[in-house]
């Protein structure tokens, strides 16, 4: 039997379970992580994330504490920008890290090095605030990790970190 086959069209965008995935202007909504791929390297891609904690912790892509996935047999090229704010907005800190991170097969994740990039500092003074990469020992897993110093005051966390990821 024959079948016509036809691109895919999708009058007024796309959308799972009524949550709009796709516009009627192709703008991506609602995606909780999206990968890109070149079609002629289909060994690399590069995936976005938003990452968030309060006070000391370790920054996650959910609620309970998932981290981001980094494939075995990878290097990996991690930027991140993040910032910390006070509840009362009194204090604040923003920086991007530059990390290359490579995973081995055995899902072992080890940071090669990184670069820092304070942009704002403005902690209250006797406090200290702090994010850098973190690999937990858990396979194929790498964060950041979050302290706060000084101060019982409440610290909130987001970053914006993108993975560009290719088989090593």
């Amino acid at each position: 039997m024959a079948v016509n086959l036809r691109t895919y069209d999708s009058v007024g965008g796309f959308s799972v379970n009524n949550t709009t995935l796709v516009n009627e202007l192709k703008d991506i909504k609602n995606a909780n992580t999206v990968e890109v791929k070149n079609s002629y390297f289909n060994d690399a891609s590069t995936t976005k994330y938003i990452l968030r904690g309060t006070n000391t912790s370790v920054l996650s892509t959910n609620d309970v504490g998932e981290q981001i996935i980094i494939p075995s047999s990878t290097i990996n090229f991690i930027t991140a920008n993040i910032a910390g704010v006070n509840d009362s907005g009194g204090g604040s800190y923003s920086l991007k890290i530059e990390s290359a991170v490579t995973c081995s097969a055995a899902g072992d994740v080890q940071v090669l090095s990184s670069l820092t990039t304070i942009i704002k500092d403005s902690i209250p003074t006797g406090e200290t605030w702090e994010a850098v990469p973190y690999d937990s020992g858990a396979a194929n897993r790498f964060s950041y990790s979050t302290t706060r110093a000084g101060t019982v005051t409440e610290i909130n966390w987001v970053a914006s970190v993108e993975v560009v990821s290719v088989s090593w």
